[in-house]
Formats: structure tokens, C-alpha cells, sequence
């Protein structure tokens, strides 16, 4: 079972990451991290075990956050109120939320990062992710707030994005992933309420600033004439894999596996896109990455593999081959010839590089707007950074008039005035 808690977080990261493509592969003189090992078809690698390697643990569950030791406590009801730390029009951020997207930096660092990232850039992320925490939850905040001054609406988004955690976790209902993730210690309503923010911000960013970022056929092409040392590469092929584990079955469920790939593998050609079904099909360990395995040159692979791909052209896909622990199949997502790479081949690459550079700024431009028409304030000793100025927050006692009750029946302590503030 995966940790759903980490999968419904993956919904709710820094709006910016979730549109900006993957950091770019590293170069020469970098240390990638390393790729997955792909093994030889029919043909356990040298140093395989008898049985499948255990795939990658998610990460540990996170036990639901004690009340802060900074929390206040009702007057009224002697029962512990989590301390909030900022704001955002009648919407809080608590101690507890703040704390979360702090720890979660590094998981959220690699999702950003798919397996392109060297340890250097990883780190740097994580680093990045954790001092803008309290930022990135107040730019959430006011995304999805504008998402329902839009009237947008993503239910139906909501549940696909539902049913493919159910799917990826080969649970038989949306009844079985509800109990899933309540054994998980997670409240059912939060939980979707995660994925759902997540995809309201996604559209208010896409409608509200991407859709005003065009990049001129004119731009890209000087670009590359500025530029051609940095599209000058050995011959390589870039890879996604699905891989359907037959590890302990015995020769009738073996075969309906052996069919299971072969449907993938026909719904690809078909026109359904590599990457969907690979998350839903696939039991790789970069099966949320929608199988991208990442860029390898010759000499990297087996020899079977290399005289496979390599004679491949992009977007082209493998049989479906069998191996020691199951079936594989593979896509070439480019094939890169030694040295100069034609426009045609980067194109796509430096459009988001370009694209990449002008959502930043964009976004935050747009966000900055958001807070200036919006009422924002932070608890002293929380630095938010925005730049938003801390105000002195008179906290209350938790009576019925300011306490807000949240799914999950948590209770919070509400702000009282500003201190410069004479009226409410």
C-alpha cells in the first residue's frame, strides 16, 4: 500500500513547481543520480536476486500532529486549540499545516525533480522548498480562494484523480481506497479536499498567467543560434518503461499478465497517452513518474537493450518483452544522434526553458496582486517569504463567535485585531 497521505500532498505543492518542466539533465562533469538498472530480456541481470528487487519504500507515514506545545488552551472548554500562524482573508494556516510542509520539503523536492536531479540540485530544492514553506501555503491559500470567486469547478477531476489512486493501488472500490486511507489515520473529506485544492490552483495558474505566455517561433529559433554548444551531445536515447511484475504467480495468472501488458501496450498505440498508463498499469518503482526511467548513452544498457532502443526513433515502443521478474515494455521518448542536435529535436526543450522563465516571475506578479486585494497577516516569529510584513495578532479565547471548526473536527484559534487596529 502506498502512502496516501504523501500521494494527496503531491496535489497541494508550491503551484510554481507543478508548472515549470523538470530540471534539465545534468552534464557531464555532474554526478546524476543514478538511473533505474534495466535488466536483459529473458535474461536476469548478473547480480539478480531469485526473486524481484523490492521496489522503492514510500515514504514512512507521517503520525497525525500532536497539539504544538505552543497552542493555547479555551478558557471556556479547557481543551487545547492549535496555534495558528498566519491569515489569508477568512481562511488559516496552522502550526501543524506549517510544520508538515516543512518535513515534507525532500519528498516534494524529488517528485519536482522525477529522477533528473543531481544531489546537488536536490538539495538545493529541498533547501528552497523549506524556507519558502509558510510562503508556499499562503499562495495556496489565495489561489484556491480565487479558483472559487471564478466559480471553477474540478469534481470531475476529483474523482479520476481518485480513481487512479485507487487503481495504482489495486484497491476493488472507492469504498476499499475511503478505508485505505482512513487506516492511514487520514480524515476521508481532508483527503480529497487535498487533491481538489490542487487542481483548482493548476487552473486558476493556467487561466490567470499561462494562458498570457506565448513563445515566438522567432525567440526559440535565437535561442538556438545563441546557444548550439549546449545542444551538442553524445548519442543517447531518453526511455519510459511500464513493467508488469509476474514474480510468484503461477503459468494461468502468468498469462493473464502477459495480457494485461499487451492491452497497455495496444492502448498506447491506440492513442492513449505512455505516461497515464504507465501509472496505471505499471508496478515499476517509476511508475508515478509515468515510467520515465531517464536519458541513457551507449554502453549504459544491456546489449539487448541497447540493439533494441537504439535502432528506435522517437516515440517509437518495444514488444513486449518478457524478463526474469515479468514483462517490460518500452518507449523511446527522443533519440539524440551524436553532436549537434537540429532545432526540430530541442525545440520542445527550449520552448519550456523559455516558458519556464517567463511563468516565474509571471506568477509571482500575479500572486503579489492577489495579496495586495487580499486581507493577509502573520504571526510574529513566522517569516514569510513573500515579503509580507508581520502584524501582532491578538489571539482569543475559543468561544463559539470566533472558533472555526474544520473537516476533521480540529478546532482553531481565530485572530482577534491587529494590534494598531481600533475597529474589528
Amino acid at each position: 500500500m502506498r502512502n496516501l497521505a504523501y500521494i494527496a500532498a503531491l496535489f497541494v505543492a508550491l503551484p510554481l513547481a507543478a508548472q515549470q518542466p523538470p530540471p534539465p539533465p545534468p552534464t557531464q562533469n555532474q554526478n546524476p543520480t543514478p538511473k533505474p538498472q534495466l535488466e536483459k530480456p529473458d535474461e536476469a541481470p548478473a547480480d539478480a536476486p531469485d526473486t524481484a528487487p523490492a521496489k522503492k519504500p514510500a515514504p514512512p507515514l507521517k503520525k497525525p500532529a500532536a497539539a504544538p506545545a505552543a497552542a493555547a488552551v479555551s478558557p471556556t472548554e479547557g481543551k487545547v486549540v492549535e496555534e495558528i500562524v498566519a491569515r489569508v482573508n477568512n481562511e488559516v494556516i496552522t502550526r501543524s499545516e506549517f510544520e508538515h510542509s516543512k518535513a515534507s520539503a525532500e519528498e516534494d523536492a524529488k517528485q519536482d525533480c522525477q529522477n533528473r536531479c543531481t544531489p546537488e540540485q536536490l538539495r538545493t530544492l529541498t533547501e528552497d522548498r523549506e524556507k519558502n514553506a509558510l510562503r508556499d501555503l499562503i499562495d495556496q491559500s489565495l489561489l484556491v480562494q480565487r479558483a472559487k470567486d471564478m466559480g471553477v469547478s474540478v469534481e470531475p477531476d476529483v474523482i479520476k484523480q481518485l480513481d487512479s489512486i485507487r487503481i495504482e493501488n489495486k484497491l476493488p472500490s472507492m469504498e476499499a481506497l475511503e478505508e485505505a486511507v482512513s487506516k492511514q489515520g487520514m480524515n476521508w473529506e481532508d483527503f480529497k479536499n487535498n487533491i481538489r485544492n490542487g487542481l483548482l490552483t493548476k487552473k486558476v495558474i493556467g487561466s490567470e498567467v499561462g494562458s498570457h505566455i506565448s513563445i515566438p517561433k522567432e525567440e526559440i529559433q535565437k535561442y538556438y543560434d545563441e546557444h548550439k554548444q549546449e545542444f551538442m551531445r553524445p548519442e543517447q536515447v531518453v526511455l519510459r518503461s511500464i513493467e508488469v511484475n509476474t514474480t510468484g504467480k503461477d503459468a494461468t495468472e502468468v498469462a493473464d499478465l502477459k495480457k494485461k501488458a499487451e492491452t497497455a501496450r495496444k492502448r498506447i498505440q491506440d492513442g492513449e497517452d505512455f505516461g497515464e498508463i504507465a501509472k496505471r498499469f505499471s508496478d515499476g518503482a517509476t511508475a508515478k513518474q509515468g515510467g520515465y526511467l531517464g536519458q541513457y548513452k551507449r554502453g549504459e544498457l544491456s546489449k539487448e537493450l541497447e540493439d533494441t532502443v537504439f535502432g528506435m526513433k522517437r516515440n517509437d515502443l518495444t514488444e513486449v518483452l518478457e524478463t526474469k521478474q515479468g514483462f517490460l515494455i518500452m518507449q523511446v521518448m527522443e533519440h539524440y544522434d551524436e553532436g549537434e542536435q537540429p532545432l526540430a529535436k530541442v525545440q520542445n526543450e527550449i520552448e519550456e526553458k523559455l516558458y519556464s522563465q517567463r511563468m516565474e516571475p509571471a506568477l509571482r506578479e500575479y500572486l503579489k496582486t492577489l495579496r495586495e486585494e487580499s486581507y493577509v497577516i502573520i504571526k510574529p516569529g513566522y517569516q514569510d517569504a513573500a515579503g509580507g510584513s508581520n502584524s501582532e495578532i491578538q489571539e482569543v479565547s475559543a468561544t463559539p463567535e470566533v472558533t472555526k471548526t474544520k473537516k476533521g473536527h480540529k478546532k482553531y484559534l481565530l485572530f482577534g485585531k491587529r494590534a494598531a487596529d481600533t475597529g474589528a
